[in-house]
């Protein structure tokens, strides 16, 4: 209940400033397949271009609770530290090898939540490829729960005269991408291409549309 409580109303406050900050444009892969309303269970996957990207989503699917997988980084900061806490952040020590995270991740969606994962798991420094390789978290999560995967893009356009555009991709079911005659290790290296490309799909479907 604290959780959902501070959601509401980070949301019902910071409307008026997300609306000015990132006038965030939404477009679908296919709306009927899915829209900004989720129902039941799911992960969602997107591109990561700044701190801000949760934020955005957190506008994005605003009628759900979004539990993000966060780094540690971000905890270390008050108050921002309480605020991510109280909005249901989970934390990765991306140092350690603590991996209690994944454990608390797959209870929240056993019990009808949403988990929210940046798979790059770090923002990529000049000169590097985006999106930067996936880890194998997003995709070990999925096949061991089963539940969709929700892949969105956004062009990280915040702050400047350009509208955030964000694209929400079609469901992906792990089922469709694995080998039950192969190793996990293979259905996970499999599944992790598989949301990878589908990102970089949807990332020229919003350069294409936005050159029009």
């Amino acid at each position: 209940m604290g959780i959902r409580f501070v959601n509401l109303f980070t949301k019902v406050t910071a409307w008026p400033v997300q609306f000015l900050c990132f006038r965030t444009r939404i477009l679908y892969e296919d709306k009927e397949k899915q829209s900004r309303r989720i129902r039941g269970s799911a992960i969602i996957i997107s591109n990561h271009t700044s701190v801000f990207d949760y934020a955005v989503f957190l506008f994005v699917f605003i009628g759900r609770t979004l539990r993000y997988q966060m780094a540690e980084i971000l905890f270390e900061k008050k108050p921002l530290c309480y605020l991510l806490k109280g909005l249901g952040g989970i934390r990765i020590d991306r140092d350690s090898h603590d991996f209690s995270f994944m454990a608390r991740s797959e209870a929240i969606l056993k019990q009808g939540g949403v988990i929210g994962i940046f798979p790059e798991g770090r923002l990529a420094r000049e000169g590097e490829e985006r999106p930067l390789p996936f880890q194998p978290g997003a995709a070990y999560l999925a096949l061991s729960t089963q539940v969709p995967v929700i892949p969105v893009y956004t062009n990280g356009s915040y702050f400047n005269r350009k509208r955030a555009v964000v694209m929400i991709g079609t469901p992906m079911h792990v089922s469709d991408y694995t080998d039950p005659l192969c190793s996990d290790k293979d259905n996970i290296a499999a599944v992790n291409t598989a949301m990878r490309d589908k990102i970089i799909a949807l990332g020229k479907k919003v350069n294409e549309l936005s050159v029009l």
